[in-house]
């Protein structure tokens, strides 16, 4: 059990029957009050996001989860296919809970599968991963009132912004926590 000054981003917390993962955390204690916790937690197995109130008393539950490496093979429609590299099962998840991570997901790539019960409920993408680029306008030459960035495609449609010397065709790293350039490849 967490005692609420202990509950820090990223950890997965079973909640009204639940399990969620700690996005945001404000603690706050004032003079002779109790202290709260406010946390912005996602729902790994439905991907909605809600915010909880929690006072000194309350004790949360760390979440007993698994991690097992797997492949992502294919999307259909909504739902993407993944295979477990251990026992070879396939199985899949809908856009709706995997979320912000789908942006990311190209075939043949490995990630981390969440198992609570033996039930898969979501993945999880290395940090750092590398992209080419599929679409690029020209930079203009001048152009820097925007800080120096133009807005890129990669090959899995999502869009970021770059600097100005990305070029279509180049391969560049992205940190898939926030969806924001690192370096050209």
């Amino acid at each position: 059990m967490l005692e609420i000054s202990k509950v820090k981003v990223g950890n997965k917390i079973e909640y009204k029957k639940d399990i969620y993962e700690v996005i945001k955390t404000v603690f706050s204690k004032m003079g002779r009050q109790s202290a709260v916790l406010r946390a912005k937690m996602k729902n790994l197995k439905t991907g909605n996001v809600n915010e909880f109130t929690f006072r000194d008393a309350d004790k949360l539950k760390e979440a007993e989860l698994t991690k097992e490496n797997a492949q992502f093979l294919y999307r259909e429609n909504d739902n993407y296919h993944f295979m477990d590299l251990n026992s070879y099962e396939q199985f899949t998840l809908e856009k709706e809970v995997l979320g912000e991570t789908t942006n990311f997901l190209i075939e043949e790539i490995q990630v981390k599968i969440l198992y609570h019960n033996k039930t898969p409920i979501n993945i999880e993408l290395p940090i750092k991963m590398e992209f080419k680029v599929t679409e690029a306008p020209p930079a203009t030459k001048g152009n820097t009132v925007d800080g120096g960035t133009k807005k890129i495609k990669i090959e899995t449609g999502y869009e970021l912004d770059v600097p100005l010397f990305i070029k279509e065709g180049d391969k560049i790293k992205i940190n898939t926590q926030d969806g924001a350039y690192v370096e050209r490849v």
